[in-house]
């Protein structure tokens, strides 16, 4: 993703119900399609802790009419297949509508503390510390293995 994306994937993001905070902050990797019109039809990405080792998954969405055709999957494992390539072991997200869809892919519900101590400094913990919105999000990890 280039500068210029940032704000159609704000806005596709804003759409899916995602956070928007910290799109441009350097820790982040990010990915969108965009269909032959232009518009984004898909994202996905990661915020990386300051160790290398641990991510946090972020902005995984599929445009409604795309989804339930393994797009949602194909996506979430090129970010997760990025993450181990960059040297991660562990990736965790916040999620509170999604589990089944990320169990699917090998995460298990995990500790919010460990999670928020894990990725501190990321801006999404930040900002979810900051608003008490860590309070009542739900934590999910997996390991990763290097893409082969």
């Amino acid at each position: 993703m280039r500068a210029a994306d940032v704000p159609d994937l704000a806005r596709f993001l804003r759409d899916a119900d995602l956070t928007v905070a910290g799109l441009d902050a350097p820790g982040l990797r990010c990915w969108i399609e965009r269909d032959v019109d232009g518009a984004v039809v898909g994202s996905t990405g990661y915020e990386a802790g300051d160790d290398g080792a641990h991510v946090l998954v972020r902005s995984v969405a599929v445009a409604p009419e795309r989804r339930a055709g393994g797009h949602g999957t194909r996506l979430a494992r090129f970010a997760l297949d990025r993450a181990a390539e960059s040297g991660a072991t562990t990736a965790w997200l916040f999620s509170r509508r999604s589990g089944p869809f990320w169990q699917g892919l090998g995460f298990v519900p995990a500790d919010l503390a460990d999670l928020a101590g894990a990725l501190a400094t990321t801006q999404q913990v930040q900002l979810f510390a900051r608003t008490g919105q860590l309070d009542v999000e739900r934590a999910w990890s997996r390991p990763l293995v290097p893409a082969s």
